[in-house]
């Protein structure tokens, strides 16, 4: 054979190996392509990025975060008597005469340097990083194709998520993207309302202009009033298919990791091409395997695959099979001017309590007008990332022991929903959280012990049988500790050094 046959033949050969690897390839890309039902969402899977990563923040910034007066400010400055209606008025104007939509432009970005603070979260531990999409107020922050009232042609001028996304993934973390846009054609009706009393009492504000529907949705929406039901109900279909065009714009542009919808998942057949449309681009841009996580706030709709399940402002009770998250603010969900924020040992305490029940934690750190954190946000998330410095191997990466923890708040019975945070004071060095890697147990120690921290699930007859102890560590800590286990407690010597304000972590190797 000469070697023209030869190579001919073994060219063959290799195309035709190729060709039968990609037809294995594209059968499995097929195999796990996601329709738009539930049943075939069910076949999803949480990826393991989201189960180690347990730390994420969250820039809920947007127009509204220029009035530096609050949430939801858009909507509660149309409500006649509300603290954000009188601050309007007294500082912009009566909004029959200066709305909202007026105020869009004030918002500049200043300051912003995405570079800079995606540093600054992922010094803190953040493994992932959520920037707003879109909130009630309709107001896109990327390039949109079926919005005008965006942030390329409004603002900052800037294609915000873009940005946002460039600056996570060449710092290596995951980036999410949020979206409040469901139920913003009733979130709006108040625009659409008048003054019941005073001298302008009857004036339309400026959401009854119809040149601006595209903004406060159309005048039908004004007859929500000011009760907000948050659910789909009396929500035209030409509103649903505008949404499902956003949200799809969105997911095309920019492939998230994470979604996430302030909610449950909207409006059934919408909601469901919108879920296994992420699945579906997030496999083609990773070889075939979904990577993405969509979160939604109601238990049933990620009881059996689809998604991971979200609480807000809320920690489940007891050990969860599948991982979950919670999200959480440091203050209001967009910046106010003088807010007073959660401390480093409130945040900490949440999260240990969230990753021992195998959860993650989403912290939004609100932005101010001009994108530059103020001091006391910068302290929150210095101490932060000074705990993290010295504890967080036994957060990143972990799994749940066979209790989440032991003390006084284990005894505060919670109902797993949101809204549940602040029902326990802050946790105390009796309270302690657990998690494992491999062999290894971290027990995190919620305040500081004198002299000797005691963890009475790990005596050698506990009722979780933990077996035999090998060797404790303190981590942190320049020189061994000594320790002991008894029947009743696994017993630590502290040292005299104060390692932290917040609380210690005990490494516990068995043999």
């Amino acid at each position: 054979m000469n070697r023209r046959a030869m190579l001919k033949t073994v060219g063959g050969t290799c195309s035709a190996l190729a060709l039968s690897q990609l037809a294995v390839v594209r059968a499995a890309a097929a195999e796990t392509r996601f329709e738009g039902t539930r049943d075939s969402l069910k076949r999803y899977r949480i990826p393991e990025w989201f189960r180690d990563a347990k730390f994420g923040i969250w820039a809920h910034w947007g127009p509204q975060s220029a009035i530096e007066a609050g949430d939801w400010y858009a909507r509660n400055m149309y409500i006649e008597g509300s603290e954000q209606y009188n601050y309007h008025v007294q500082t912009y104007g009566h909004p029959s005469k200066v709305g909202y939509k007026d105020l869009i432009n004030d918002w500049k970005a200043a300051k912003w340097d995405p570079d800079g603070l995606i540093s600054l979260y992922k010094r803190a531990g953040a493994k992932y990083f959520v920037s707003m999409g879109m909130h009630h107020d309709n107001f896109d922050l990327w390039n949109s194709k079926y919005n005008r009232w965006n942030s390329v042609q409004m603002g900052p001028k800037k294609d915000v998520v873009g940005i946002w996304r460039e600056a996570a993934r060449k710092q290596g973390l995951r980036f999410g993207v949020s979206e409040h846009l469901w139920i913003s054609y009733k979130w709006w009706a108040t625009a659409h309302l008048a003054d019941k009393h005073g001298s302008l009492a009857g004036v339309p504000y400026d959401g009854a202009d119809p040149k601006f529907a595209d903004l406060y949705h159309d005048a039908d929406s004004g007859r929500f009033g000011t009760t907000l039901d948050w659910n789909s109900d009396g929500i035209p279909d030409a509103w649903r298919k505008h949404y499902l065009d956003r949200v799809t714009d969105l997911i095309d542009q920019h492939a998230p990791d994470l979604l996430y919808t302030d909610g449950y998942l909207p409006f059934e057949e919408y909601g469901l091409k919108m879920v296994s449309h992420l699945y579906n681009v997030s496999a083609a841009h990773n070889g075939g395997v979904v990577e993405a996580v969509y979160n939604s706030k109601l238990d049933s709709d990620c009881a059996v695959g689809t998604c991971a399940l979200d609480r807000e402002r809320g920690v489940n009770d007891e050990i969860s099979a599948e991982p979950w998250q919670s999200d959480t603010c440091i203050g209001q969900w967009h910046y106010k001017r003088g807010q007073k924020y959660k401390t480093a040992k409130k945040v900490i305490d949440l999260l240990t309590d969230i990753v021992s029940k195998n959860g993650n934690l989403l912290l939004s750190v609100p932005l101010p007008n001009s994108g530059e954190p103020d001091w006391e946000e910068r302290e929150v998330l210095r101490d932060i990332t000074a705990w993290m410095d010295v504890n967080g191997e036994g957060i990143f990466a972990s799994r749940p022991w066979k209790i989440y923890g032991e003390g006084p708040s284990t005894e505060i019975k919670l109902k797993s929903e949101g809204f549940n945070e602040d029902k326990r004071g802050d946790f105390t060095a009796q309270d302690v959280r657990f998690t494992t890697k491999g062999s290894t147990l971290y027990a995190f120690v919620q305040g500081v012990p004198h002299r000797e921290a005691i963890v009475k699930a790990l005596g050698y007859d506990s009722d979780q049988r933990p077996g035999k102890i090998q060797h404790v560590s303190l981590l942190g800590a320049r020189n061994a500790v000594k320790w002991t286990q008894e029947a009743g407690a696994l017993r630590v010597t502290l040292p005299e050094e104060k390692l932290s304000e917040i609380g210690i972590t005990l490494k516990v190797e068995f043999a």
